[in-house]
């Protein structure tokens, strides 16, 4: 998209909640925004509305823009139904099966209960196509109106809106497999699956071990979760269980743990999936991002499997999987996408095809990963001045260069600025872990002088 959007980012709209844009009287414009649009876009039959579900997370926040969403949507004459607390997956799902126009999930997925966020799913459960963003962002500039009485929106609740999703989980692992026998931590992240992860695996038999299920409004992703996965670590010691798994504040990533308290994140998890589909014939590829760990494209290649690298963020992964075909794909922050399950990632969906893979060929997670050997990874983050043109420097481009030659076909190296903050983020992996400690402190060394 060649303009570019003001408020959306590669996630929706985000930020701190009272500061612009996350404050009440933005919300409640784009939800008008948001719903003029659809209202011009939908061709209707006469006499019906276009409908929205509006999820949310656990913040505190969510009670004030859920109402500001609904006031928005009301106004432009769409009707709304509110669901509550429920995973960003959980929405798009939802937003299919009740064939609705859209979904708009309120929620800043891993950040701190102070930020918030609105994104927002099509009919088809996907993400809305840039066009449709940019169109809305236009509609923001104009002033707010408000349909006549007759044609203002409702809102409702939908009703059993948790049971619906556990059985949509349920139905993506395998009838012939259940859980019995294995004893799970479920760390919930005090986030949007708190009431509905654990009751998925106990359904398929598992003895479940809950935590992270007691949100206040202040406490999600709060020393828990699949971003703070030592809690997890310590849960699966604790309470000798076989497996733990860790979901984000929003439930679309996943972290996993074995009855050691080893760590899998999303490439690990991947090749576990990826491994498993091959005996039920070819994979033609999984797309992974420019952070996903060379040894773990290295092993798929073993396997006979392609490998694509997307910019970072579960949009792009999606895009490229869209372009090639492919029905798997992921970050290894932990969104795991299988295409084949859900039009999106999903914590719970993504942990099921693990355990559906483990418990076919009766395996544990450290043997399922015995072919795969992750390469030690450096990340330095620099920080630069904003605007900071690292490309068109001669010293950090020849540092780079006497890296890649001093790594040799073995490792890699990968300089880029981060979204939020102005840092260069310098990435050195490889086979050796010392060699790619001081490489990456060269480099991050080179960086800091033209920084200057």
């Amino acid at each position: 998209m060649s303009m570019s959007r003001k408020y959306f980012g590669t996630d929706g709209v985000r930020g701190r909640v009272g500061k612009s844009p996350i404050t009440p009287e933005f919300v409640m414009r784009l939800g008008y925004a948001a719903g003029t649009t659809l209202v011009a876009r939908e061709q209707l039959p006469p006499g019906e509305r276009p409908a929205v579900l509006i999820g949310k997370d656990t913040r505190i926040s969510g009670y004030m823009l859920e109402a500001s969403l609904e006031a928005g949507f009301a106004a432009a004459g769409v009707d709304v139904m509110l669901c509550g607390p429920m995973p960003t997956p959980a929405v798009a799902y939802l937003t299919r099966a009740l064939r609705l126009q859209a979904g708009v999930v309120i929620s800043a997925s891993h950040n701190p209960y102070d930020d918030n966020g609105i994104k927002f799913f099509s009919a088809l459960g996907t993400k809305l196509p840039d066009a449709v963003e940019l169109e809305i962002e236009q509609r923001l500039d104009q002033p707010m109106g408000c349909m006549e009485s007759e044609k203002l929106g409702k809102a409702r609740r939908v009703e059993d809106a948790a049971g619906r999703y556990i059985e949509f989980c349920k139905s993506t692992f395998p009838t012939e497999l259940d859980l019995r026998g294995l004893r799970i931590a479920v760390d919930c992240a005090h986030g949007a699956a708190y009431h509905v992860a654990p009751s998925v695996f106990h359904e398929l038999g598992a003895e479940v071990v809950p935590v992270g299920t007691s949100p206040n409004g202040l406490n999600i992703n709060e020393g828990v979760g699949a971003t703070a996965t030592e809690f997890l670590q310590r849960t699966v010691l604790q309470h000798r269980a076989d497996l733990g798994i860790a979901l984000d504040g929003d439930g679309d990533r996943v972290a996993m743990a074995d009855s050691h308290g080893h760590l899998y994140d999303g490439d690990q998890l991947l090749y576990v999936i990826a491994r498993h589909r091959l005996t039920r014939g070819p994979v033609a590829g999984v797309a992974g991002t420019l952070m996903s760990n060379l040894g773990f494209e290295h092993a798929l290649g073993r396997l006979g499997i392609a490998f694509g690298r997307a910019k970072v963020g579960d949009r792009y992964v999606l895009e490229m999987m869209q372009e090639k075909d492919w029905l798997l794909g992921g970050e290894n922050s932990g969104h795991v996408i299988c295409l084949d399950k859900h039009t999106t990632g999903d914590g719970i969906v993504s942990a099921l095809q693990v355990l559906a893979a483990l418990r076919h060929r009766d395996e544990t997670l450290e043997s399922a990963c015995a072919d795969l050997a992750m390469y030690p990874q450096k990340l330095i983050n620099v920080r630069v001045p904003t605007g900071f043109d690292w490309k068109a420097d001669r010293a950090i481009a020849e540092a780079v260069a006497a890296t890649e030659r001093r790594l040799d076909g073995r490792g890699r190296v990968l300089l880029r600025p981060s979204g939020t903050e102005p840092l260069l983020r310098v990435m050195v992996e490889g086979e050796d872990r010392s060699l790619v400690q001081s490489c990456a402190e060269s480099i991050a060394a080179v960086v800091r002088d033209a920084a200057r």
